[in-house]
């Protein structure tokens, strides 16, 4: 851990956010000069100080101990390039345009790969007037069931959430053609292209 780096981050970010020393200091419950020594690269924060830090300038405990924020790299604007996330505990869906570190329920979590559906993996796509009506004989119980389907094209995406002991069947508007994919609590993230 490099304490100069820690306290400039920390100066920056403080400066961000628009708060004094003192401020920062009285909600943390600390004194100004602990904040200013922090800054100086004097010493750093107490561990039992990082969430409440962490919280206060918005960003994650590991970029504060780093000393610097990772900026990501600018991916493009092609929407079936994005990339899911699935929350193990709370099943919450996260989708990024681009490289980006998520977490939830206190976890970090990592990029589901799509996997290309094999024939018999496919969702049944038919088409009734200028929509997609989507079905599935998939499991549909609370062990194992399809979480959301999302339907990506080029500029946009859209996303449906599924749920257990409910029968799989949706409508999309039918639009031009793009990649159909779902989650599946078991097996992960698959895709077809219609």
């Amino acid at each position: 851990m490099d304490s100069g780096k820690i306290g400039n981050l920390i100066l920056k970010l403080r400066r961000e956010k628009g708060f004094t020393q003192k401020q920062l200091a009285d909600l943390m419950n600390i004194s100004d000069r602990t904040v200013s020594k922090w800054e100086r690269g004097q010493g750093c924060p107490d561990i039992s100080l990082l969430p409440e830090l962490s919280s206060l300038l918005s960003v994650n405990i590991e970029e504060i101990l780093d000393g610097e924020l990772t900026a990501n790299d600018f991916v493009g604007g092609n929407m079936k390039k994005s990339k899911y996330f699935v929350c193990p505990s709370c099943q919450n869906i996260v989708i990024s345009t681009g490289n980006a570190m998520m977490s939830c329920c206190g976890r970090k979590l990592s990029e589901l790969v799509p996997n290309k559906a094999k024939d018999e993996e496919k969702l049944e796509v038919s088409q009734v007037e200028d929509e997609w009506y989507i079905t599935s004989d998939h499991p549909m119980n609370k062990d194992h069931y399809i979480s959301f389907i999302a339907f990506a094209t080029g500029d946009g995406i859209q996303v449906i959430k599924q749920y257990p002991e409910w029968a799989l069947q949706t409508r999309l508007p039918k639009r031009k053609h793009g990649m159909l994919l779902w989650y599946c609590t078991q097996h992960g993230l698959f895709y077809q292209l219609i």
